[in-house]
């Protein structure tokens, strides 16, 4: 291989992008099952969080080990209408360690009945089999608003 063409040769993450799809694979089917025992092996023990923190929504808070990233959905069962929930997944992206997954959410909290929905993005790391990197992007005002009970 010329130095020219070393320059530039891409690294070959096949086998990286390949590990990395399988293990967000195996994460969002345990998340569809609510299987918090295997979400907690498949984070890291430290995990770099981050969601559009709101004090008005109770599932939405700060978070950093892998216990907390997990016991997410629990919290979010348990303050909304599980018939009520929706999720769909449009795009699934990877390139090495990073995935992107985009699609939209609906759902209703239980305390006051009303809904919520919008888009949502999230940015997934995976490193040594274990998701390091969890950032969410989503319609928390609509989540917000939808916790804030009517006068």
């Amino acid at each position: 291989m010329t130095a020219q063409h070393a320059a530039t040769a891409q690294p070959d993450t096949t086998g990286t992008a390949a590990h990395t799809r399988a293990v967000v694979r195996e994460f969002l089917a345990a998340r569809l099952a609510g299987d918090t025992a295997r979400m907690v092996e498949l984070f890291a023990d430290d995990v770099d969080w981050m969601l559009a923190e709101n004090p008005r929504v109770p599932w939405i808070r700060p978070r950093s080990t892998g216990a907390e990233c997990a016991a997410q959905s629990a919290e979010l069962a348990a303050h909304t209408v599980a018939e009520d929930a929706r999720a769909s997944l449009d795009t699934f992206l990877v390139d090495g360690a990073v995935a992107v997954l985009m699609g939209h959410l609906s759902g209703t909290v239980r305390a006051t009945g009303k809904s919520f929905e919008g888009p949502f993005a999230l940015r997934l790391t995976v490193a040594d089999g274990r998701i390091t990197r969890h950032h969410l992007y989503e319609n928390s005002l609509s989540m917000a608003e939808a916790c804030t009970a009517t006068p």
